[in-house]
Formats: C-alpha cells, sequence, structure tokens
C-alpha cells in the first residue's frame, strides 16, 4: 500500500503468526488450548486464594493480581488472533488497534512492578520477620498494588498521545499477531524520535530496568541473610518461599531482555513476533503452573476444595 494519512486508515490488518495455510488449523487448535489453559489455571489460582483463609497473605494477594493480568493480557492479544482464524477476517479497526496496544502495554507493565512489590515482600518475609505482619499490612498491600495498576495506565498516556500524532504510514499491514507499539512505529513515515526516545527513557529504563535492578536488589540481600542461616535444611526452607516467584521472574524478565536488548543485527519484526509469541502465551499459562507445583500451600488448598 502507497503512503496514506493516517486520518484516512480506518483499519490496520494483521499478518498473523504464519502465512502457510497448511499450519492454519494447527496453529488455531494450539493457541486455543493454551488460552483455555490459561483461563483455566489463572482462575483457579484467583479463586483458590479469594476462597481459603490459609492463603490470606500479602504474598497471595500479589499472586491474585498476578493472575489477573495473565488472564488479561492473554485475552486482550489472544482474542482477536482465535477470531482471525474462525472469521478469516484480519481487520482490526484503528481504534480498537489503539486500544489493544494501550491494555497490553500496561498490563505488562503492571506485571513487572507487581512482581517487584512481591520481591519486597520476600525481602520483608525473609530480612526483617519481626516486623513484617506491621510492614506488609493489609492497607499497606492493597495501596502497593492500586499504586502498580495506576502507573501501568499512566505511563502509557504519553504514548497514545505522541502515536495518535503520527501523520502518515507506509502501509496498514502489520506484521504481528496483535497491534505492538514497534511494528507500529515501523510502518510510520513520520518523525517518530520522541517516541522512541519516550520508550527507551520511561519504558525500557524506567518501567523495565529499574523494577529489575529493585527486585535484584531485594535478592541480594535476601540471598545475604539466607546465607547467614547455619542450618542447610533451614536454607533451603527459607529459600523455597521465594524459588515460585523467582522463577517468574527470571522467565518474564529473560523473555523481554532477549526481545528488546538483543543486538540491532538480530533485531527483526519476525523474531520480536516469536518472542512476544512466548510472552503473551507460554508465560501466562506457566504462572499458574509454577506457582502450584511449587507451593504446599497452594497444593494443599487444591486438595481441599477437590475433595470437597
Amino acid at each position: 500500500m502507497d503512503e496514506i494519512n493516517n486520518t484516512q486508515i480506518n483499519y490496520f490488518i494483521i499478518k498473523g503468526i504464519t502465512d502457510v495455510p497448511g499450519l492454519q488449523a494447527p496453529i488455531f487448535l494450539l493457541v486455543l488450548l493454551i488460552y483455555l489453559l490459561t483461563l483455566v489455571g489463572n482462575m483457579t489460582i484467583f479463586l483458590l486464594i479469594c476462597l481459603d483463609r490459609q492463603l490470606h497473605n500479602p504474598m497471595y494477594f500479589f499472586l491474585g493480581n498476578l493472575a489477573i493480568l495473565d488472564i488479561s493480557c492473554s485475552t486482550i492479544t489472544l482474542h482477536k488472533l482465535l477470531a482471525m482464524f474462525v472469521t478469516r477476517n484480519d481487520k482490526i479497526y484503528f481504534p480498537f488497534c489503539m486500544a489493544q496496544m494501550f491494555f497490553f502495554c500496561s498490563f505488562t507493565s503492571i506485571e513487572l512492578l507487581i512482581l517487584t512489590a512481591m520481591s519486597y515482600d520476600r525481602y520483608v518475609a525473609i530480612c526483617s520477620p519481626l516486623y513484617y505482619s506491621s510492614v506488609m499490612n493489609p492497607q499497606a498491600c492493597i495501596s502497593l498494588a492500586l499504586a502498580c495498576w495506576l502507573i501501568g495506565f499512566i505511563e502509557l498516556v504519553p504514548y497514545m498521545v505522541l502515536l495518535l500524532k503520527l501523520s502518515c504510514y507506509r502501509s496498514n499491514v502489520i506484521n504481528h499477531f496483535f497491534c505492538d507499539i514497534m511494528p507500529i512505529i515501523k510502518l510510520s513515515c513520520s518523525d517518530t524520535s520522541a517516541l522512541e526516545l519516550l520508550i527507551f527513557t520511561e519504558g525500557v529504563f524506567l518501567l523495565s530496568v529499574t523494577p529489575f535492578l529493585l527486585t535484584l536488589i531485594s535478592y541480594m540481600f535476601i540471598i545475604t541473610s539466607i546465607m547467614e542461616i547455619r542450618s542447610s535444611l533451614g536454607r533451603r526452607k527459607t529459600f523455597y518461599t521465594c524459588s515460585s516467584h523467582l522463577t517468574v521472574v527470571v522467565l518474564l524478565y529473560g523473555t523481554l531482555f532477549c526481545q528488546y536488548l538483543r543486538p540491532k543485527t538480530m533485531d527483526t519484526l519476525d523474531s520480536n513476533k516469536m518472542f512476544s509469541l512466548f510472552n503473551t502465551i507460554a508465560v501466562p499459562v506457566l504462572n499458574p503452573i509454577i506457582y502450584s507445583l511449587k507451593n504446599k500451600a497452594v497444593k494443599s488448598a487444591l486438595k481441599q476444595r477437590i475433595v470437597l
């Protein structure tokens, strides 16, 4: 498509995961299966946390937020992809594309902030156990969670303002399976330097690197405290309490760093699409599995509910 003014664009065309006709049906079934497992797994975790009194503590409160975010993030990205397989309609109208981008980026930012709050919770629990109940009281937990959600939504507003100011596009075909910010920027023939600077300073540094560094600092103190425990059994038990969270942190940040901080020679839209696919499909379905398999309280609560 020739260069066109964005005021004339009514819709974008989503290219999807693959153009190979023979792979369409298997990919649809695989994505549908993973999406259903994501819904069932995260909804199960969320309901267990709400219904079981032994899970009414700060760590599981944040885990409940994480479950909601995983469901939301998967739904906002995969619903259009699944609809495309069924209806063969690969068009997404401009307002819906902007809304999808806004919510996906917001949910991703909120998830990183919630994981940071969870690392702070583990830091207080292990390094200052005598003050844990007073520091991580219900009011403090609710305030932390609200701050994460508000920051995640508010910080996307400048992005959307700059995106809506883009005056033209080279094409309306998005080489992705949903409306993501980088493919949209690559389509634009306008000056995107201000938007790219904002992505680097606020998106990468403030809302990715900073939460990662705060999480890293928390775990440095946690590991130091664990090493001071004389009993090897005590060290293992203490580390076990944060092993699920650490696994999720490594999984999520590993994917994000591979996606956004790899060399320019490896920076292609197809490779970005593959990393995004893992981040939006695999991570949300793995989170409840990791927390259920590595957490005795969750497994106990699940067994009690199954028996009942």
